[in-house]
């Protein structure tokens, strides 16, 4: 067990199967080439008994030209991207997929500057990407994050085709979550050695000279081009070999699409990423009470399998609602709506009804309440069309209602809040605090960081969980037993107890005395002390460090 960020885990399956990286910064999938660099420095050696051969070039072009070139040149190769940095690579991507080489992009998915700039979490990026040729797998968890680049990195091998594996930026690229490692020796041991010679016969040689690159004209440009389509129809096959091996031994179940619910849901939700992780919580909650509801989680998004994805869903689906973290002004509705609208039109007979909600863009909450929201929804007569859930539309009327208070956490698990302002060692203190309680007691652990864009001096907010049964709660803290402000002039500013439960506790960080705090606490939090009966603790935190220096 270990006790990581999704960054980290998927470094450490990068670093594992990968002869190269070559990378550029970019917030928030910088850790990955950071992790691996301070990894290749210190000696670590992948499966090939040889440490990483980590660069930094000037640009997110430059690391993906330089991972076309190493590709081509026989060596295995990844990097690391999101958001403007992932579009500035699509050139090499098409050349990459064209040329049917077994690279491996790992993407911490992220909005696009639009109207404005965003450094956080949706799947803008990824979408814009999808015509590339490169395979896209998508994880919804700091797990998850490990399995599938697993399942990315020897499914490239095996196919030659590259392979984009993605999971949200911040929530699942920055969540920590104690999980199972997969060691270096059972990974070498899942690699087909056949295709891995056969690429690296295929790598440039001074001593076999060959013609690549060429220019086509009409004459014979279309005709490659449909060449690739044998690969593209056994990828999805290859993937879920894949997934049923690294299932095999790790005991966790994946497939393309996977299905959570009622085997004879009426009504059900498509999504993917780490809304799944949610959607699931709720939808374990809503048939315990007799709903007849269901989840299929989009794994394997390219190629999209029709196939598999009908092996998931219920034949009693006669409700369906797609859920997209992405927005594509103009369209007639947004992608991952449209391909499962194309798999049913395909498929022909009866259809059922499917409508299309987006969700969570620039890293917005989606919380259990608007899960629920999507399937109240499908209840009604005529289920609303192109709808949002997490915001209060009142231009184009989009938005569904929900219930803010709906609560599905699972009993027994402990939830703390922590404000504080960027800098001020918070973050840093909670991330060791949630290690020391993942890795030296049997508890399950959860750690999340809000904070804006101006991080340092910025307000920041720690939601860690910790408890007996595994977390899946992939947003923020809305009840929680333990509250702490490490600033005390926020209690002017913000209402730091909201949500705190009956007889929790809360810890201010400041240099008052109890006369003081007669006079520096509002009223209204005085009330909440007082009317829920928290147990209220006050500490000089700062005078104490000045004191030990």
């Amino acid at each position: 067990m270990m006790t990581v960020d999704g960054n980290t885990a998927a470094s450490h399956v990068a670093y594992a199967m990968s002869d190269v990286a070559t990378i550029y910064p970019i917030t928030p999938s910088s850790p990955i080439g950071e992790i691996a660099d301070e990894w290749a420095a210190g000696g670590r050696k992948n499966i090939f008994g040889q440490p990483m051969l980590v660069r930094q070039l000037q640009s997110e072009a430059g690391a993906a030209a330089s991972v076309h070139g190493s590709l081509a040149a026989g060596a295995l190769t990844s990097t690391f991207a999101a958001s403007q940095g992932l579009l500035l690579m699509i050139p090499n991507m098409y050349k990459m997929s064209g040329e049917l080489l077994p690279g491996v992009l790992h993407v911490t998915a992220r909005a696009i500057a639009s109207h404005a700039l965003s450094i956080f979490g949706d799947h803008q990026d990824v979408m814009a990407v999808r015509q590339t040729g490169f395979a896209l797998l998508a994880s919804n968890s700091v797990q998850e994050a490990m399995d599938m680049a697993l399942v990315a990195h020897l499914a490239a091998i095996d196919s030659s085709i590259p392979v984009l594996h993605f999971f949200d930026g911040f929530r699942t690229s920055h969540e920590i979550q104690k999980i199972e490692a997969i060691d270096y020796e059972d990974m070498a041991k899942l690699v087909n050695r056949t295709a891995l010679a056969g690429f690296r016969l295929r790598g440039v040689n001074p001593e076999r000279p060959e013609l690549r690159g060429t220019a086509q004209n009409p004459d014979i440009y279309f005709q490659g081009a449909e060449t690739r389509n044998p690969h593209y129809e056994r990828m999805p096959n290859i993937v879920a070999d894949y997934m049923k091996k690294v299932s095999d031994l790790t005991g966790r179940s994946y497939k393309p699409f996977d299905y959570v619910g009622d085997p004879e849901a009426d009504r059900v939700v498509v999504s993917m990423g780490s809304s799944c992780e949610t959607l699931e919580e709720v939808v374990n909650y809503l048939v315990d009470q007799g709903e007849r509801v269901g989840l299929v989680k989009v794994r394997l998004y390219r190629p999209f399998s029709m196939e598999h994805l009908f092996a998931a869903m219920p034949a009693t689906a006669d409700r369906i609602a797609v859920l997209d973290r992405t927005k594509e002004p103009g369209a007639g509705g947004d992608p991952l709506y449209k391909d499962v609208c194309t798999a049913y039109l395909e498929r022909g007979g009866l259809t059922p009804t499917i409508v299309n909600g987006r969700y969570g863009l620039g890293s917005k909450e989606f919380n259990p309440g608007m899960a629920k929201s999507v399937f109240d929804n499908l209840k009604s007569s005529k289920p609303k069309n192109y709808f949002t859930v997490g915001i209060m539309d009142d231009v184009s009327h989009t938005s569904l209602e929900y219930d803010e208070n709906f609560d599905v956490s699972p009993e027994g698990t402990v939830q703390c809040k922590f404000w504080g302002i960027g800098a001020d060692g918070t973050v840093g203190a909670n991330k060791s605090a949630i290690k020391i309680i993942g890795d030296n007691t049997d508890m399950y652990a959860q750690a999340y960081f809000a904070y804006d864009s101006k991080k340092s001096g910025g307000v920041t907010m720690s939601h860690l969980r910790f408890g007996k049964t595994p977390i899946k709660s992939t947003y923020q803290i809305a009840s929680a037993d333990y509250i702490a402000c490490h600033k005390a002039g926020y209690v002017d500013i913000y209402d730091v107890l909201d949500g705190i439960k009956e007889g929790g506790t809360f810890v201010l960080n400041s240099h008052w005395s109890l006369d003081d705090m007669e006079e520096k606490l509002p009223g209204h939090m005085k009330r909440t002390i007082a009317r829920k009966k928290l147990k209220f603790y006050n500490i000089d935190a700062v005078s104490i460090a000045q004191e030990v220096g």
